[in-house]
């Protein structure tokens, strides 16, 4: 069962629809015994670091999304999912899950005209490690995103993919059974769909 997690920020249904032309069936949730009952988590969301881990901890979802990963559960954060798995971020005061030992920087260009912020549009990503997720096989992978903050790995190992914009920083990371992307897969047409199918294969 792969649990969408719902705690009210992002379109959670072009997620749930890119599942099923994935494969898999998806089920939307804010339920704190559906999430400890999943065999996979999406956890999506478009909004505030600050606001989201209000929202998790308000539907009691914060410490059950922990609880599942540490049982080896497959979790897939998505733009401010993948921040949310962090520890904190730059923009707000509250502390993340923690399950990856990151922060979040926001973007900041000597050359504000050729980059802007939030950083919008298609771009390519780098794999930098072996992965159940994104493989690293040299091809072409390109992915839709839209975000003012991006990732800071204390540990280099975590870090799975990077992308260049302005400098290179930190698209995508993971640790064992978890998985953040800054961007959309959800959005990325065939790299998306991609992305998904191997999600739902761990």
């Amino acid at each position: 069962m792969v649990i969408v997690v719902d705690f009210g920020l992002g379109n959670i249904a072009s997620v749930v629809n890119m599942i099923g032309k994935a494969g898999g069936i998806a089920i939307i949730s804010t339920k704190r015994e559906d999430i400890l009952a999943a065999s996979r988590i999406i956890l999506p969301g478009v909004g505030a670091f600050d606001h989201g881990i209000e929202q998790l901890h308000a539907l009691n979802l914060f410490s059950a999304i922990q609880e599942k990963a540490s049982k080896n559960t497959p979790l897939l954060g998505i733009c401010l999912g993948m921040q949310l798995l962090g520890n904190r971020s730059g923009e707000g005061r509250l502390n993340g899950l923690g399950l990856i030992d990151a922060e979040f920087k926001r973007f900041s260009f000597e050359n504000k005209r050729m980059y802007r912020v939030p950083h919008v549009g298609w771009n390519d990503v780098l794999v930098e490690k072996v992965s159940p997720l994104l493989p690293k096989n040299g091809g072409e992978l390109r992915f839709y995103f839209t975000h003012s903050y991006h990732a800071v790995c204390k540990n280099d190992e975590d870090i799975l993919t990077t992308t260049e914009y302005g400098y290179r920083f930190t698209s995508a990371y993971c640790r064992k059974n978890v998985f953040g992307v800054q961007f959309h897969p959800e959005k990325s047409h065939r790299f998306g769909m991609a992305l998904f199918q191997k999600f739902l294969e761990l």
